[in-house]
């Protein structure tokens, strides 16, 4: 991934996590993005309060789409509350999505703007479709 447009996805996301983290009262120390060599998780959250969220998929090196970041951030951000994967986290968890979600910051289904995505990922353009052979008959 471009180092200029990893800066401003955590830039974005670190803006993002303070909203959410205001609103529900949680401290965390940083967040930062995950090391590119890290393939077992999406995120982790340390008992020092550090989270670390990685940037692009596993098996395909493509960003990740930035509702997908906010769902582990959100994810990850319940860990300070709850250090486990327990009911109470799983609510909480919900709680900070659904704020996510209300306030702008949780999209998903919708496809990242053209400036996140890296030059490789632009939406190729489709080449005009050639007329049904049916159609051409009449």
């Amino acid at each position: 991934m471009q180092e200029r447009l990893a800066l401003a996805l955590m830039e974005r996301l670190n803006a993002d996590a303070q909203r959410i983290a205001r609103r529900f009262g949680l401290r965390y120390k940083e967040i930062a993005a995950e090391r590119a060599n890290v393939k077992r998780r999406y995120g982790v959250c340390y008992a020092d309060g550090s989270i670390r969220i990685r940037l692009r998929h596993t098996l395909t090196g493509r960003s990740l789409k930035y509702s997908s970041l906010v769902s582990t951030l959100c994810h990850e951000l319940a860990h300070l509350r709850h250090f486990n994967h327990g009911l109470r986290f799983r609510a909480f968890y919900g709680e900070l999505l659904e704020f996510a979600r209300r306030e702008g910051i949780y999209q998903p289904g919708r496809t990242q703007p053209a400036q996140w995505r890296e030059p490789s990922e632009q939406p190729a353009r489709k080449a005009p479709r050639a007329p049904d052979a049916q159609l051409t008959l009449f």
